[in-house]
């Protein structure tokens, strides 16, 4: 069986070395390279390959938003390839993943090949790794809120800065994303994005809709205890009364500061 193999650097040199060592690895197919995390994140859903080569530090994505953005559990071996970095050595040595530290030599390419194939071999089809999930959850906590988004559409792979977006609301199985005079559909729940997004800058306002504070201009109470919520583009949402308590808190808190 071919191994299905990706290589992912945004070094020309680096590309080559590996596929340089790769040649006389007969049971390793290279079935792409990829010189940056967005052009990764789709070559890897469309080839779905078996083993990826991953440079830690690229420039836009790092090779560890590029395991943020794919879909659990289809998640494939993954051999990082880095320049010292303390912090991942550390991270990767705990997590028995396997890494190769710049400039590497044949034996150690050897050396993580062989792990790679034996991980393959026991790895059942569609099931991530544990050491894997480990070691995304650990960058999930380090990083507790997203600072981006990562949006496909048409073929195309994007990022939206969080503080970039005015409010969301829910729209069946997506999150519709409202930014200045564009819309983008996000494949996530409303109760993952609450969770995701800094409550210090986004509050949800009702059980459909999420409201960056800082495009908050104005509160008019209505009927019921309910709020109209003013945007400063003039947007007007509603303001359940089962969230009115955490955004007047908020409010406070920020008056206060």
């Amino acid at each position: 069986m071919k191994i299905k193999t990706l290589i992912v650097d945004d070094e020309p040199l680096a590309r080559e070395r590996v596929r340089r060592m790769l040649q006389d690895e007969k049971d390793f197919e290279i079935v792409g390279e990829c010189v940056g995390g967005l052009e990764a994140v789709e070559t890897i859903d469309r080839l779905a390959p078996d083993l990826i080569f991953l440079d830690v530090q690229m420039p836009q994505m790092s090779g560890f938003e590029v395991l943020q953005s794919l879909e659990l559990p289809n998640l494939p071996v993954v051999i990082f390839v880095t320049a010292f970095d303390q912090y991942a050595l550390k991270a990767f040595e705990f997590h028995a993943l396997d890494y190769l530290l710049k400039p590497f030599s044949k034996d150690r390419l050897r050396t993580a090949l062989s792990r790679a194939r034996e991980q393959i071999e026991i790895t059942q089809p569609n099931t991530v790794d544990e050491r894997l999930t480990a070691l995304l959850n650990d960058l999930k906590s380090e990083n507790k809120y997203l600072e981006r988004l990562l949006l496909k559409s048409s073929g195309r792979i994007y990022f939206v800065k969080t503080d970039e977006i005015d409010w969301i609301e829910s729209a069946g199985n997506y999150a519709k994303l409202h930014v200045g005079r564009e819309t983008h559909l996000l494949r996530e729940t409303m109760s993952g994005l609450e969770e995701s997004l800094n409550p210090e800058n986004f509050l949800r306002i009702h059980r459909s809709c999420i409201v960056n504070i800082d495009r908050v201009k104005e509160l008019h109470p209505l009927f019921s205890g309910d709020y109209a919520v003013i945007l400063h583009d003039k947007r007007e949402l509603t303001l359940s009364r089962n969230y009115r308590d955490r955004l007047l808190n908020l409010f406070k808190k920020q008056k206060r500061a």
